[in-house]
């Protein structure tokens, strides 16, 4: 008889990884069910329905809503028997959390998707944070760095803690259809300039754009045709990289995209990638990491989530301080001036990825626990 376990998500229109755990999962020892917390339709749930796995929408807009939220997911878990609920983000885990205990499921898992946020920006969250913990059976963290905010901050037992990798499809990022490349660049009017450096990073300030954008203006005068690509671009820090974009770089020579589902192809358009948080907890994980090595980008990194454990400075990457633009833009010229050096590091990034972070590997770590 396959364990039945419960996916609780909040928010989530298109997710990758979600669907590659609901096709991957083994059906005969995993029934899968999905609980979405959203305002509407969404691709994730247009796509689990061609899976043929059942999965319930309930209408959620904010968190007034969470009460009712509570009480339908008390009672889906309740009739559908389920034995294991698994939460994704912080609202699926506040409602998800709170009606699994009172349904007195037996295994409560969720994934700690953010590392010290509630900490550094919204300390009055991680009273929250500390209650969904005690209700957990085992929490996932998704990095070291997270597995230690757990510990040393939040005091969360050892015995909950399992630190399992995202995994990921790492052979969609490996391959590069010229024709959709092609298509890419006319629809964000990416002209013939190179080289094409990348960040694809939500506007925030623990992201360190204020870093990136002052060292790109450095490289174009060493490259004058070097072309700025900014994708994922929303969120709070927005005024002051428009700011900061508006002072460095010249309109033509810099693109912002909101949101692009085909992340293969956008990576395939990258000379350099670059990702620098500014300090080494702030980020939890850091998909970027994978996903543009995987993609045989060379890049521009700081140890920040799961770097500091299989990212070499010179080897599969290279290595910057936190918060040093001068650094940032030594590093994106040596990489532009040294062919030996780059194909070194996009051979073996693709190989440090396949090594840690494939989708099978991912997908039998969360199947132990679930049975």
């Amino acid at each position: 008889m396959p364990t039945k376990v419960c996916y609780i998500i909040s928010h989530i229109d298109k997710a990758l990884a979600f669907e590659w755990i609901a096709s991957t999962l083994d059906k005969k020892s995993i029934s899968l069910h999905f609980i979405l917390l959203n305002p509407g339709h969404s691709i994730l749930e247009q796509h689990l329905k061609s899976l043929q796995i059942p999965v319930k929408r309930i209408q959620y807009h904010s968190k007034k809503d969470m009460p009712l939220a509570v009480l339908k997911i008390f009672w889906y878990l309740i009739f559908n028997n389920i034995k294991v609920i698994h939460c994704h983000l912080f609202d699926a885990c506040m409602a998800g959390m709170t009606a699994a205990w009172l349904a007195r499921v037996p295994k409560r898992i969720y994934t700690r998707h953010y590392s010290t946020n509630h900490h550094d920006y919204y300390p009055k969250a991680v009273k929250y944070d500390i209650y969904i913990n005690k209700l957990a059976t085992d929490i996932i963290a998704i990095s070291n760095k997270v597995r230690a905010v757990l510990e040393k901050f939040e005091q969360v037992p050892a015995y909950k803690i399992h630190v399992i990798h995202h995994g990921f499809a790492l052979q969609d990022f490996a391959i590069v259809d010229n024709a959709k490349q092609d298509a890419m660049k006319l629809k964000y009017g990416i002209g013939n300039q190179q080289p094409v450096v990348g960040v694809i990073s939500r506007y925030v300030e623990l992201k360190g754009l204020q870093y990136i954008i002052p060292a790109f203006a450095a490289v174009k005068k060493k490259h004058p045709n070097a072309f700025l690509l900014l994708a994922n671009c929303n969120g709070d820090y927005k005024s002051q990289v428009h700011q900061l974009l508006k002072e460095y770089v010249a309109k033509e020579d810099y693109v912002e995209i909101g949101f692009e589902n085909d992340l293969p192809t956008l990576y395939s358009l990258m000379d350099i990638f670059i990702h620098v948080p500014i300090n080494d907890t702030i980020e939890a994980f850091g998909q970027t990491y994978i996903e543009a090595l995987a993609s045989g980008v060379p890049s521009v990194f700081t140890l920040s989530g799961v770097a500091s454990e299989f990212i070499q400075d010179k080897v599969n990457a290279l290595v910057v301080d936190f918060k040093n633009s001068s650094q940032i833009e030594n590093a994106i010229n040596h990489i532009l001036s040294d062919e030996k050096l780059k194909n070194q590091l996009i051979l073996n990034g693709k190989n440090s990825v396949v090594e840690k972070f494939s989708l099978p590997l991912y997908v039998e770590k969360l199947t132990q626990l679930y049975v």
